[in-house]
């Protein structure tokens, strides 16, 4: 008997299933190694199959698209279709959505253009991560001199190393 307090826990039955007995396979180790044999998870991954079932979707409801936008009205009342919407919704909606697509891309590259301070800020030289470079030379013995820490380039070092040499 089970203790009333017990959860059925999805670890719980999992270790259930590992108690079982394991199969015995009867392949051979060519066929283990060719990949024909079955293997330990049956059937496809669940992302196959609605790869598949979206792929097949999309060509029906495009063959579909094109039969009523396409068809005259007397075919589409000959083989029993009476309802459907206007002939206009076969130009509108395309339309419809390639100017959506054309202003949410005018609206993002708005965007971007507002959210990026202008050239002469400081904001674009210096943020809250910059780091200045350390003045103290540590002093060490020998010859070998310790690694650098990290540090931003200064934009006056960095044009003197552009600028200067120039002719």
């Amino acid at each position: 008997m089970e203790d009333p307090y017990s959860v059925s826990s999805p670890r719980r039955i999992l270790s259930l299933s590992r108690k079982r007995r394991a199969t015995v396979s009867s392949l051979d180790a060519d066929e283990r190694t060719s990949g024909f044999g079955v293997s330990g998870e049956h059937g496809p991954k669940p992302s196959e199959v609605y790869g598949f079932v979206g792929s097949i979707s999309t060509v029906v409801a495009t063959v579909i698209f094109f039969v009523w936008a396409y068809l005259p009205d007397s075919w589409l009342h000959s083989i029993g279709i009476f309802y459907y919407p206007n002939k206009h919704w076969a130009l509108a909606v395309p339309a419809y959505f390639m100017v959506t697509v054309v202003l949410a891309l005018g609206f993002y590259i708005g965007l971007n253009f507002m959210s990026t301070p202008p050239p002469t800020s400081f904001n674009t030289v210096f943020d809250e991560f910059s780091r200045d470079p350390l003045s103290s030379v540590p002093s060490v013995d020998g010859d070998e001199l310790p690694i650098e820490s990290m540090s931003d380039i200064g934009i006056n070092k960095v044009n003197e190393l552009m600028f200067n040499n120039v002719n």
